[in-house]
């Protein structure tokens, strides 16, 4: 249960920060559940690409899990927003 709380408040962090990096418009939705699953999904994207494609084995420990996850979360929002238009 607390693996789950630790990954909603580190998926809401790295969000934040990539929506802060790659600001939208006023017709892109927005909100806690919104930006907890992009920061989520971004951290599941690097791990993906980092993990399983580029074969990288070193733990990052927390700093390295918001970085990767705020890196695929900005990558998710510029995916998003050529899907949208």
């Amino acid at each position: 249960m607390l693996h789950w709380i630790g990954l909603i408040i580190t998926g809401f962090i790295a969000g934040v920060l990539a929506k802060a990096i790659v600001p939208g418009d006023r017709r892109e939705p927005k909100g806690f559940v919104y930006t907890a699953i992009l920061g989520i999904a971004g951290s599941a994207l690097m791990g993906f690409v980092c993990h399983d494609i580029l074969r990288w084995r070193t733990g990052g420990g927390v700093v390295g899990t918001i970085v990767g996850a705020v890196i695929g979360a900005s990558v998710l929002i510029l995916v998003f927003r050529k899907v949208w238009k």
